[in-house]
């Protein structure tokens, strides 16, 4: 109803979790890159918990796109199923024929399969959505499910998503085998209020507004107090305040439509009985967790002296320089760790040739290498994708960029992707970089078999 009046090319604050708008920022795009690394490097049980709205749905569905190219994925949404009914569901998931026997028969059919595919070099992952709400039975099956395994790997990850009634059900007394098993437990804590104003900003560049702010500074605060940081209430809200905008033929929301959204939501506030010392914890646990990663998967990230203070970025995330800045640093991305680039690509001066060069590009480069995903974006912003390749000029390597054309659930899309990487360190040791020169652009790393 409002689209044509914002400017918009799509609603920008739909509350079903649609993965081109996911907002990397509040350190949700780092969880995502630890849960992937916890999830095809170890080998216990993993954990996502969160209110109602906080997004966990939304990060699994990231995960399901963003898992590299061979492992094979289960996702389970419905919580009431019973210990034969989840065994049915994974094997209906992985395309197994599983005969309808006594559970321990069907037990025995699944690993079988499961070896089977082990042995092709590939692995399964099973994602359980809303676990809090599983019967104890099944709670228990999942446990032996996490027992399935060859002489030295196991044979089924799991990771488990749930609100914070996860927790305490897995410290009942009869849940503590199940919870020794769970080796990495990640919270999806509500946004903050600084985070706020950056999530509402990038929802609309998502949805093709290249406007000025459109939610006032005090209408941003009554968001945050009314959601309580929960991007499913930030969502309700925003989409409530453009529509009263638009109502009043006014082009800004301001504490007056945001009043009106908070009237008509009735949120019922959410009880937090986690003091500020267990916060805290959770906190420095997950820096702690994500350093360790980062570490692990060869990550360096960027000097914290360089980084600009939260109250001197701009709407879009990019950094403003004080006025006594002489002589910044630029951040620059060094082309040494990538392949070079074909020379149709050094010879491309419009975008119909960067296109062109990167089909010649995907025909030759191996499957396995991996890339940086920069852009993704309607098929008709040729110009917006022109103007992003303009602004990384300087900054990058120019014959390492390229544009792809692609067609997605009926839509068509065009992409800007960075580098030509053997291995995922390689990339990993480059992303951080990326990240800093294009912030909105949410780089992410990808694997060229999934690109083709």
């Amino acid at each position: 109803m409002y689209l044509e009046h914002f400017g918009l090319r799509e609603a920008p604050f739909s509350i079903t979790p649609h993965t081109e708008f996911f907002f990397a920022g509040a350190n949700r795009g780092n969880t995502l890159e630890a849960l992937i690394y916890a999830i095809t490097h170890d080998e216990g049980i993993v954990k996502v918990s969160g209110e109602v709205g906080s997004g966990k749905t939304m990060l699994c569905r990231m995960l399901l796109e963003k898992l590299p190219n061979h492992v094979e994925t289960a996702y389970l949404a419905t919580p009431s199923l019973s210990r034969e009914d989840i065994l049915h569901a994974i094997a209906d998931e992985l395309k197994i024929d599983l005969p309808v026997l006594r559970t321990q028969q069907m037990m025995r059919a699944l690993q079988e399969r499961l070896l089977e595919i082990y042995a092709s070099g590939r692995q399964v992952v099973v994602m359980i959505d809303e676990a809090h709400a599983m019967p104890a039975e099944t709670l228990e099956e999942i446990r032996l499910l996490s027992n399935l395994e060859s002489n030295r790997h196991k044979l089924l990850h799991i990771v488990l998503f749930g609100q914070p009634e996860l927790d305490e059900r897995l410290s009942e007394k009869g849940m503590r085998q199940l919870k020794d098993r769970i080796t990495h437990n990640f919270a999806l804590e509500p946004l903050h209020h600084g985070d706020i104003g950056n999530y509402l900003m990038f929802r609309l560049r998502a949805a093709g507004y290249r406007g000025p702010d459109l939610f006032t500074a005090s209408a941003i605060r009554l968001v945050s107090k009314a959601s309580q940081g929960l991007t499913r209430r930030i969502n309700i809200l925003a989409d409530k305040g453009l529509l009263s905008a638009f109502a009043d033929g006014r082009h800004i929301v301001d504490n007056r439509q945001i009043r009106a959204a908070i009237r008509d939501a009735q949120f019922i506030p959410i009880r937090n009985d986690r003091s500020p010392i267990a916060m805290a914890g959770f906190a420095v646990a997950a820096v702690l967790v994500l350093a360790f990663i980062a570490w692990r998967v060869g990550i360096t990230p960027p000097p914290l002296s360089t980084a600009a203070p939260e109250s001197a970025r701009t709407e879009e995330g990019n950094p403003t320089l004080p006025a006594n800045a002489e002589n910044p640093p630029v951040a620059r991305v060094m082309p040494h760790p990538v392949t070079e680039g074909p020379a149709s690509l050094a010879n491309a001066s419009t975008l119909t040739e960067r296109i062109a060069a990167t089909d010649e590009w995907l025909k030759i480069t191996p499957d396995s290498h991996y890339f940086i995903q920069l852009l993704s974006t309607d098929g008709n912003n040729l110009t917006d994708v022109q103007l992003f390749i303009d602004s990384l000029s300087g900054k990058v390597d120019p014959l390492q960029i390229r544009v792809y054309r692609s067609r997605l659930s009926g839509r068509d899309r065009l992409g800007v992707i960075y580098g030509d990487y053997p291995t995922r360190e390689a990339a990993s040791e480059q992303l951080p970089l990326l990240s800093a020169i294009t912030p909105a652009g949410r780089p992410y790393i990808r694997t060229v078999s999934k690109l083709k």
